[in-house]
């Protein structure tokens, strides 16, 4: 196995065929920081007018650490992780209270929300430091090139591949092979219909010359799905409308929802029964990383504000847009006539 003719064939291809993406003309550690942040769990073609947005709106680090949580979680809004907000406006603060951006890996690994990939992506780019990035890209590539069985979600596998990533690092170039990893990964060694007809690695691939390109990356499979029953009620009151912000320790921390009610629900409850309730649609299914939520939205129009929780607050319906809402409830929104 040529490690040298996997890293030169690697950059040769970068050369002609990287993408042209924004925050790939600057050294700018907080542009570059910005996309890492934006593109965890997140499409290119959708991150890049949300990185768009920030930047216009907050062009330093100093601009994005003097906003409010609020503010930030407004311009997140339809991102969905809303912990990645949360943990970029906290690493902001940090950088400002610093005084500067961190220079070294230790340093980066600090901020909140940034682990051994993002600093790693940040240290080679923007301050050309030595070191490997391993994300979903990268792991499939390299488990196919050298034909590695071993789970890529287990710490073995993270070590196994951080290590074989960090050993074919040219040093001089670390941000350029870092990156055409992560293109190849995304445009010729891609999870389906992988192109391997046209791979210029294609002599050298192991899982291509043994018939296991389609089985690597492995993955094991642990995770537990939870199912949880929703059910919306937009209240509508001359004008008015109630709306919460959710609390520490669930999904969506910190966004703002309308009335909710979970699990089995008394359909004759007091708040249901207080004006004319309308169905507006049943079963909306929304897929979490971990959980499967099924929602029911309901509007119902009174001329009475209803007792609710005191964790509730009333505000114009013209208001709205200036509350940070998960997609979930942005479906429910759409449906309002």
């Amino acid at each position: 196995m040529n490690d040298s003719f996997f890293c030169a064939t690697l950059l040769r291809w970068f050369t002609d065929n990287r993408r042209e993406l924004p925050w790939r003309d600057t050294r700018d550690p907080y542009q570059i920081w910005l996309s890492e942040i934006i593109l965890q769990q997140t499409r290119i073609a959708q991150g890049m007018a949300y990185w768009q947005r920030f930047v216009n709106r907050w062009p330093t680090v100093g601009d994005l650490a003097a906003a409010t949580e609020d503010e930030v979680l407004r311009e997140w809004q339809g991102l969905g992780y809303y912990s990645r907000a949360r943990h970029l406006h906290q690493a902001a603060r940090q950088i400002a209270a610093i005084g500067r951006f961190p220079d070294t890996i230790d340093g980066l690994r600090r901020l909140k929300g940034v682990g051994d990939y993002t600093a790693a992506a940040i240290g080679s780019i923007a301050f050309g430091l030595p070191a490997a990035v391993v994300d979903g890209n990268v792991f499939r590539l390299l488990a196919r090139h050298y034909d590695i069985d071993t789970p890529i979600n287990t710490t073995e596998g993270k070590h196994t591949f951080t290590a074989l990533a960090q050993s074919l690092l040219p040093p001089a170039q670390a941000a350029d092979f870092n990156q055409a990893m992560m293109d190849f990964g995304a445009l010729v060694c891609t999870p389906r219909a992988p192109q391997c007809s046209r791979c210029p690695l294609q002599q050298s691939c192991a899982a291509l010359r043994n018939g296991r390109v389609e089985e690597r990356p492995v993955k094991r499979h642990t995770l537990k799905v939870r199912e949880r029953h929703l059910t919306y009620i937009y209240i509508r009151c001359q004008g008015f409308t109630a709306i919460r912000r959710r609390g520490s320790g669930d999904i969506w921390q910190g966004l703002w929802e309308p009335y909710l009610e979970e699990g089995s629900a008394d359909a004759s409850s007091a708040i249901r029964s207080a004006g004319t309730l309308t169905l507006l649609r049943q079963g909306v299914r929304h897929v979490l990383t971990h959980q499967v939520l099924l929602a029911d939205f309901f509007l119902l129009t009174t001329d009475e504000r209803p007792p609710l929780p005191p964790d509730y607050i009333w505000i114009p319906e013209s208001n709205l847009d200036d509350y940070a809402l998960p997609r979930l409830v942005e479906r429910l929104l759409s449906l309002i006539p």
